[in-house]
């Protein structure tokens, strides 16, 4: 017991410390210029954006953030440029710093503490992948141990990553090596494994729910905070489920649920990620376009992307006012 008493007294205050993410959190994209390089000045109006639209904090460098497709300085870059601007705001920041190099993780990491960000998250290797549940949380261990004073989720994804391994055991089993772990972001549909989570160790851990398309799901199992791409875009509609939720309007709830569903569908049509910029330029904040391996929408494709978007009703339901559709 001796020997262990550092470690639950690093937990305890690490614990003590965070604040559990409540609200949504969108997965912020990367802007680029025309060219292609970091257009990090329209930063600042990209958070104003959404500190309007009523978001909790942001989620940068992420699977939307096209992470695998930028360098480790252009990642670096752009987290010091989004902790300057949401530096003495209510937003809070979560940076992504996994990588398949587990020096190159472990550099953003550090590099996040020393921006004082609120917390950093971290999907598993995905080349040379983690054969055991054990092998993950050493992974996860080294990584953390980069950052011990910076909350530290998992981000689990099995679909991109390919690593699948049961989250409730990780949360129990990492407990014991990751002094600054408080949780997972959890992009997984299996809802029966987010139940488990959410009472592991009578529910210490936080769990943020990656999956727009399922938050009303995921809202009433008990979750508290989203971290999700269509926040960027569609904050409004995502914060009137969650508060048709609290207010046991289950009808509104699923009206606004399947508004989210049909945007999904609309925005898969055409290229999630190239969608989604585009989506963000009708709302006056241009982002650019994508990197290789993921591809523009063409001319053709952008006026129908934009019919689309105008036939669902996309910038009335942005409206507080506005009505579920039949």
């Amino acid at each position: 017991m001796s020997e262990r008493l550092p470690l639950i007294l690093e937990l305890i205050d690490t614990m003590r410390l965070h604040q559990p993410l409540t609200g949504l959190v969108p997965a912020v994209l990367t802007p680029l210029t025309p060219q292609g390089e970091l257009h990090l000045t329209v930063i600042e109006s990209y958070a104003e954006l959404l500190a309007r639209d009523g978001v909790a904090g942001v989620f940068v460098g992420g699977t939307t953030g096209e992470f695998t497709s930028l360098t480790h300085e252009e990642r670096q870059a752009l987290a010091a440029r989004w902790a300057a601007v949401v530096k003495g705001s209510p937003l809070r920041m979560v940076v992504h710093v996994g990588a398949n190099c587990l020096a190159d993780a472990k550099q953003l990491a550090a590099q996040a503490q020393t921006l004082g960000v609120d917390a950093i998250a971290a999907v598993a290797p995905s080349y040379f992948k983690p054969k055991s549940l054990h092998s993950l949380i050493l992974w996860c261990s080294e990584l953390a141990g980069a950052a011990p004073d910076t909350p530290f989720y998992f981000y689990d994804i099995p679909i991109l990553t390919g690593v699948a391994f049961p989250m409730a055991e990780f949360l129990e089993q990492a407990s014991t090596r990751i002094p600054n772990l408080v949780g997972i972001k959890y992009t997984n549909a299996d809802l029966m494994t987010l139940q488990r989570m959410l009472r592991v160790q009578n529910g210490r851990f936080d769990i943020l729910y990656g999956m727009d398309e399922q938050l009303l799901a995921a809202a009433v199992l008990g979750v508290r905070g989203a971290v999700g791409s269509g926040y960027n875009f569609a904050a409004p509609l995502y914060n009137r489920l969650l508060a048709a939720v609290k207010a046991n309007d289950y009808a509104r709830a699923r009206d606004e649920q399947y508004r989210g569903v049909e945007l999904v569908a609309i925005l898969s049509k055409y290229g999630y990620l190239a969608a989604a910029k585009e989506l963000m330029r009708l709302r006056r904040i241009d982002l650019g376009s994508v990197r290789l391996p993921q591809v523009p929408l063409t001319a053709s494709e952008r006026e129908e992307f934009h019919r689309d978007i105008i036939n669902m009703g996309f910038f009335e339901i942005l409206s507080a006012s506005g009505q579920p559709r039949s």
